[in-house]
């Protein structure tokens, strides 16, 4: 994210001496992606960065998948899960693949373990609820509708102000919005559906003061993906300032403006973020097409590179009436199958000229996996919607 932000107490030149009030040096820490080849951040710390007293295994929540064969679409009830209320630990894994995976938890009130995604950027669009997350760059507010986006690396934790439903994009690679929106120096351009006034990231540097504090930290290995407590001397929330174009920050779905045309528009207009081997997309409350003759619901259509991954967050989705989706539903519609609207909505949906609906979609050039907490919640009659008939004839439907 190359838009230059500065917090705290930072010296007038980098990699310059910069001292308390009693004379002590600050620590200085550059986190930079691509091997100080692109975006970066100074941050100066009271501490020292590197300080560890203790390095433990850290179990992580469980992350087998599952192949989706036979090849079929699917349907994940996520407000069936069950979790655990804790941000970090109680997530449970719905989707993924070796680019990115979708997890998904309905947090309490206390606050989450201090924790690190060393792998790649998180995405976290908040269902509903409100709180903070607290950072190493800072404190940023989070409320229903947001997008919260952390770069790799960043300590960080929950601290909700209420119960939250958290879906969380994680990827293997770092976030940011695509790049037909930016310029060539990274401002976002007139034709892009949301500005640089839209993202909202620390304004003043946060404090916290402790001795020997765990953070929990989720990386790489031979052996795939695995976690690590880490054990730091003193409080990693020890930052005085910071400047630079790497920090977390939120942008609300509000902040939005779709695009919108004559003729129904194809997904890349709703398109949001973007990641190595996915994007991300928000279908929100908007006009739709105003040619005489349009078709205002989706063609059918076959996605031959992608898996697509529509999780319905809001209003009512005229596409989906009669197959069983719902509010806190997910849709898998893998490569390999035409998929589109059930066979009624599409009559039904002539002459409209809005949609009142809202959904988070992710698209990946990867085949996606189940994880065991898709598994727990899927609706076994989907795939036979469209038809109207199944193996097991006549079939029981969802929404019958």
């Amino acid at each position: 994210m190359a838009h230059y932000r500065r917090v705290g107490e930072v010296p007038p030149k980098r990699h310059t001496q910069h001292r308390d009030p009693e004379g002590r040096l600050y620590h200085e820490e550059l986190m930079g992606e691509e091997g100080f080849s692109s975006d970066s951040s100074l941050l100066y710390h009271r501490g020292v960065p590197s300080a560890i007293v203790g390095s433990e295994v850290w179990e992580l929540p469980d992350q087998r998948r599952t192949p989706n064969h036979p090849l079929k679409p699917r349907h994940l009830k996520l407000h069936d899960l069950e979790t655990g209320p804790d941000a970090v630990n109680d997530r449970r894994l719905v989707l993924g693949n070796n680019d990115v995976r979708i997890s998904y938890v309905l947090t309490g009130t206390d606050h989450s373990p201090y924790y690190r995604n060393a792998i790649g950027d998180e995405c976290v669009y908040v269902e509903s609820g409100s709180g903070v997350v607290q950072t190493v760059f800072g404190v940023i507010d989070y409320r229903a509708g947001d997008y919260v986006t952390v770069p790799r690396a960043t300590t960080h934790r929950w601290v909700p102000a209420e119960p939250s439903q958290l879906y969380a994009i994680e990827a293997n690679s770092h976030i940011a919005p695509p790049k037909r929106y930016l310029s060539r120096y990274g401002q976002l351009l007139e034709h892009a559906p949301y500005c640089e006034r839209d993202l909202h990231g620390p304004t003043e540097p946060f404090h916290l003061e402790g001795t020997d504090v765990d953070v929990l930290v989720k990386h790489r290995t031979s052996a795939g993906i695995v976690g690590t407590r880490m054990t730091y001397a003193t409080h990693p929330f020890d930052v005085v300032g910071w400047d630079g174009c790497l920090y977390p920050y939120t942008f609300n779905v509000e902040d939005y403006m779709p695009i919108t045309g004559k003729v129904h528009q194809p997904p890349p207009v709703h398109q949001v973020f973007e990641g190595h081997n996915f994007v991300v997309c928000n279908f929100l409350p908007r006009k739709v097409d105003y040619h005489p003759l349009s078709i205002p619901v989706p063609y059918y259509h076959s996605n031959v590179d992608s898996d697509e991954v529509m999780f319905y967050v809001g209003g009512d989705y005229e596409a989906r009436k009669g197959s069983g989706i719902g509010l806190g539903s997910i849709s898998l519609h893998p490569g390999g199958y035409a998929h589109g609207p059930q066979p009624s909505a599409i009559e039904a949906s002539l002459g409209v000229d809005y949609f009142d609906e809202s959904a988070v979609m992710v698209d990946t050039f990867a085949p996606l996996d189940l994880g065991e907490g898709g598994l727990a919640v899927e609706d076994s009659a989907y795939a036979w919607t469209w038809s109207g008939r199944g193996p097991d004839d006549p079939a029981v439907f969802s929404n019958s």
